[in-house]
């Protein structure tokens, strides 16, 4: 390795520390600022909590033997109804893509399925699949599987148009032209539409906890708003914050893996 690989690789990990360190300055200044205003009376230490409170709460739900289960609850939701959404994608964004008449048929459906609000349809899930766990999964289905279909099959028609005639010069079938040439082109686009699925499909888990569900980080939530412990509501909406990070990193892990292979 060169003197200039060396500079360049240390200048690399300069600045990753350095991001990392003003990440935790950020969160570590918050907290403190939190914590307080809320000992100054400056905001409502009710309506706010602090982050005291909140560490407080944190060992009263593992003592009442609560708190693993919610968590456990929300990432199991989280996982089935990702799996659903990207296999589900996938096969319906290959489905558009090899048949270009259906695609523009259902266009405009797609569009406003994407747009329209989730929630509106709670009541109907509620009433077709019961107050359970699979009204939960099937609201986060719908708000992430659209995106998912939209951003593959996107990433199908992008595909390199002379890559494309080379292959149909060359006579090979739409089998080959998929699963040689399109699929592998897309891999960045499939592989980048996790990162929007995660992210839709917590929102969704947390909606459908909102409507139906009895254990779970929305439901801790709601039950917190419910009996006005607001120290529950905060202490919801912390873990699901550092959920949903946690989830983007193993994403962002899983992606720096499969490309360095591809």
């Amino acid at each position: 390795m060169s003197e200039e690989q060396r500079k360049y690789l240390k200048s690399l990990k300069i600045n990753k520390f350095k991001v990392l360190f003003w990440q935790i300055v950020i969160i570590v200044s918050f907290i403190s600022l939190w914590e307080y205003l809320v000992n100054k009376g400056i905001i409502s230490a009710f309506i706010y909590s602090s982050p005291s409170r909140i560490i407080l709460t944190i060992k009263e739900l593992i003592n009442n033997h609560n708190f693993f289960i919610h968590i456990y609850v929300t990432l199991k939701e989280v996982l089935i109804a990702f799996v659903m959404g990207i296999t589900l994608g996938f096969i319906i964004a290959l489905i558009l893509y090899e048949f270009k008449f259906l695609a523009k048929v259902v266009d405009p459906f797609l569009t406003m399925l994407n747009s329209l609000p989730k929630v509106a349809l709670g009541p109907l899930i509620i009433i077709v699949c019961g107050a359970n766990i699979k009204s939960v999964i099937l609201m986060a289905l719908l708000i992430n599987l659209i995106v998912s279909i939209i951003t593959i099959y996107n990433g199908f028609l992008n595909t390199d148009e002379y890559k494309l005639k080379l292959f149909q010069t060359m006579q090979a079938s739409k089998g080959q032209i998929l699963r040689l040439l399109v699929i592998p082109s897309s891999y960045q686009t499939i592989i980048a539409s996790f990162k929007l699925c995660i992210a839709q499909t917590l929102i969704g888990v947390v909606m459908g906890e909102f409507l139906v569900s009895k254990q779970g980080i929305g439901y801790l939530i709601v039950y917190g708003k419910q009996v006005f412990n607001l120290n529950y509501v905060m202490t919801g909406i912390i873990l699901l914050a550092i959920i949903s990070y946690l989830l983007y990193k193993l994403i962002i892990i899983l992606e720096n893996k499969l490309l360095r292979h591809l």
